[in-house]
């Protein structure tokens, strides 16, 4: 079984390539940031430097129906450019038997939208509201019936299957993950995805101590199961954005009008239980700037955490705090960091966030291994300048939260199996 795409012989040979070109377009079908079509040249250059010819497949944006605006064609002439060869363009994916068919090697055929056809997600469309529980079931069965067809048609274009598109792999889709049971000798992970496992990897199984995850963000809810899933792994824990109050006020503390959940203190308090336990050091906010308004021209003070006026929330993490994350970071030696620490969107509240950016930059040249994953956290490290100052920038947001909350993903799955 072939995992990488490093010894394979793509001599004379189709690969049929998933990727994530679901990239920004703005109301002129320009492409606004061609970040993910950049991060998966390095595979679809290694399969033309190789001898072989190329069917590249992704979806873009959610379409319900076939709708012109999420056509693939709008990127087409910029994934030319960007490849430097000529791509042929297929108006259906499930329709493009004799253009595959006529690739020669060097060449290279885009196929449209995965996401016209319900078969792509396995999901039925168009049920009225009031449908019943059995014509739910019906149309459901109806879908993954056709599914099968679906799958077999576009296995039926290559002779070899590369999966390079992370931020899908947490989905069990015809083009993630169930395409790879056509190819049980001819299937493999691109760059990007082997780039990403190893990341993964380097925190969850082979994490070089002390351990640090920084888990931000403005919801205890989304991260519950990474909060529970890092207590088997990490040394310290540092909560901050949004999340942290939570955990505050569970404690007694007075969080004002900031963001919370009461209904997840309980949760809250079991997670600082289980840490202390287990011997992990949790590291909430002690100090935060709060303002009386969600705006840049808010007034601000900065008050101990647990003493925020009413009227008032917490949006940014303050410098004492800031202070004592930065002594913990610049003593690990491996960081994981997913979720931004304050409102980061709003500049006169994202100084906790480009400071953590900052202590990451400084650990990793000290030698440290640090990983940013999430979207949130992403966008920050990328907008900060500091994305070529990390170890490693993951390019799937759900993606990476499911991997870190510790399930095997089925597009990863799909391979190794």
């Amino acid at each position: 079984m072939q995992k990488f795409i490093d010894s394979y012989d793509f001599t004379g040979k189709k690969a049929i390539v998933r990727v994530d070109f679901n990239v920004p377009l703005n109301e002129n079908f320009e492409i606004t940031d061609d970040t993910r079509i950049r991060a998966a040249l390095p595979t679809l250059k290694k399969v033309l430097a190789g001898g072989g010819a190329l069917i590249i497949m992704s979806h873009l944006g959610r379409p319900k129906k076939v709708d012109p605006k999420f056509s693939l064609k709008h990127i087409l002439a910029h994934v030319s450019e960007l490849l430097g060869v000529p791509v042929q363009f297929a108006e259906d994916c499930q329709k493009a038997q004799a253009q595959a068919a006529a690739l020669k090697p060097g060449e290279v055929l885009l196929l449209e939208n995965l996401r016209y056809y319900a078969e792509e997600e396995g999901k039925p469309r168009g049920l009225a509201e009031d449908a019943s529980d059995e014509e739910k079931k019906a149309a459901k069965a109806a879908v993954k019936a056709s599914q099968k067809e679906f799958v077999k048609t576009l296995a039926s274009y290559a002779d070899c299957y590369i999966n390079d598109a992370f931020g899908t792999a947490h989905r069990a889709h015809a083009s993630t993950a169930l395409i790879a049971d056509y190819f049980p000798e001819d299937k493999m992970f691109g760059y990007l995805m082997e780039g990403e496992i190893k990341a993964i990897d380097n925190v969850l199984k082979n994490a070089q101590r002390p351990f640090t995850a920084i888990i931000g963000g403005s919801k205890v809810s989304s991260k519950l199961a990474v909060l529970e899933n890092m207590l088997e792994k990490v040394d310290n824990l540092i909560i901050g954005g949004g999340m942290g109050y939570t955990f505050i006020k569970a404690q007694g503390g007075h969080i004002g009008n900031s963001l919370h959940e009461d209904d997840l203190m309980p949760q809250a308090l079991e997670i600082l239980a289980k840490a202390k336990e287990k011997g992990v050091k949790v590291y909430l906010s002690v100090q935060t700037l709060v303002a009386d308004a969600f705006s840049q021209d808010a007034n601000t003070q900065v008050v101990p955490s647990t003493a925020i006026p009413e009227g008032w929330e917490g949006v940014d993490a303050g410098p004492d705090s800031l202070a004592i994350w930065k002594d913990v970071i610049l003593n690990s030696k491996t960081i994981l960091w997913n979720g931004p620490v304050g409102v980061f969107e709003i500049e006169k509240f994202a100084q906790g966030t480009l400071q953590i950016a900052r202590d990451l930059a400084e650990a990793t040249e000290k030698g440290a291994y640090t990983l940013v994953g999430g979207g949130d956290s992403v966008a920050a490290v990328t907008q900060m300048g500091f994305s070529k100052k990390v170890s490693y920038v993951s390019t799937g947001g759900g993606a990476m939260l499911e991997a870190l909350e510790g399930k095997l993903l089925p597009g990863i799955a799909a391979i190794v199996e």
